[in-house]
């Protein structure tokens, strides 16, 4: 009883860390606690009287326990765009879930990690999410990536190396454009989560024009919107939700993703003209969203 109570107390030390890996990896809080529970079962079930170091060994069970999910997912065809995004927006916001994960909990903790970074990560393939995860973000070295992934060290570098220039992307346009875009798209998403309406009404031509493809809202709402402050009022009514929208390279250029705990729901892509937004094309339909090429924008 006294070795399994000492290797339980162990084990809840590292948990926090346990649970950042998986929710990295997976993308989901509930799945992440599944993962961490089911390294805890295993640690409880194996001999570890060689393991020098346990955190190192957990990390190890936990990337082999996600990297199962992640192809189970895949098999089961349950694409992060397809069926494992819509949830309702009042899942996200100030409501409980059956599961017991606080809702605000989880929003916080995509919003650290970074929800482009998550929507991004979910259009890898499961061996390269496992790579770039534990080598990128928490410096596991290949020598240890290898068994995991099933591959050698040299393979996993290539598996993580992947990883990265999907997740960096390449922009089409040149570096000062790119920053010029940056700017604006920051200070349209700033007013837009400050409700100013005159702030976001500046980032705007005047006859800015707005589309909407049919998953973006009601069925009797508009498709089209015409005119900087005609579409600024309307827009604001939702500015409550704009702590779910991030900047990202989107098709090579910067436009926004709106992802509710790192679940991608809409993609806004943006056309400029001298330093202003003149087009906005609002992309929900998960086809579609599949059909976009995102990538985190770089600091």
């Amino acid at each position: 009883m006294a070795e399994h109570e000492w290797l339980a107390e162990r084990f809840e030390e590292k948990r926090t860390h346990l649970r950042g890996v998986a929710y990295r990896m997976l993308g989901s809080l509930s799945e992440a606690d599944d993962a961490v529970q089911e390294a805890w079962l295993r640690l409880s079930r194996s001999d570890i009287s060689g393991v020098e170091n346990l955190g190192g060994w957990l990390t190890t069970v936990v990337g082999r326990v996600c990297l199962d999910m992640l192809r189970s997912r895949k098999s089961r065809r349950e694409e992060p765009l397809g069926p494992h995004v819509p949830e309702p927006i009042p899942a996200f916001v100030g409501t409980s879930r059956e599961d017991g994960i606080d809702p605000e909990h989880e929003a916080l903790l995509a919003d650290s990690v970074g929800l482009a970074l998550l929507v991004v990560l979910e259009t890898l393939a499961p061996a390269e999410r496992v790579a770039f995860v534990l080598h990128d973000m928490f410096d596991l070295p290949f020598d240890e990536i290898a068994p995991i992934v099933g591959r050698s060290p040299t393979a996993a570098r290539q598996l993580a190396s992947r990883a990265r220039r999907r997740v960096q992307g390449t922009p089409t346009i040149a570096d000062a454009d790119l920053t010029g875009q940056r700017k604006v798209v920051e200070a349209f998403l700033a007013a837009l989560r400050g409700g100013d309406f005159g702030a976001l009404v500046a980032v705007l031509d005047p006859d800015v024009v707005v589309r909407a493809d049919q998953a973006a809202g009601p069925p009797d709402a508009p498709r089209e919107v015409r005119g900087a402050r005609t579409w600024a009022k309307g827009a604001l009514a939702y500015s409550r939700f704009a702590h779910f929208a991030q900047p990202a390279l989107v098709n090579g250029a910067v436009g926004l993703v709106w992802a509710p705990r790192g679940r991608l729901l809409r993609v806004l892509r943006f056309t400029f003209t001298r330093g202003k937004i003149v087009q906005i094309d609002v992309v929900a339909d998960p086809a579609h969203l599949r059909q976009i090429d995102l990538a985190v924008l770089s600091d």
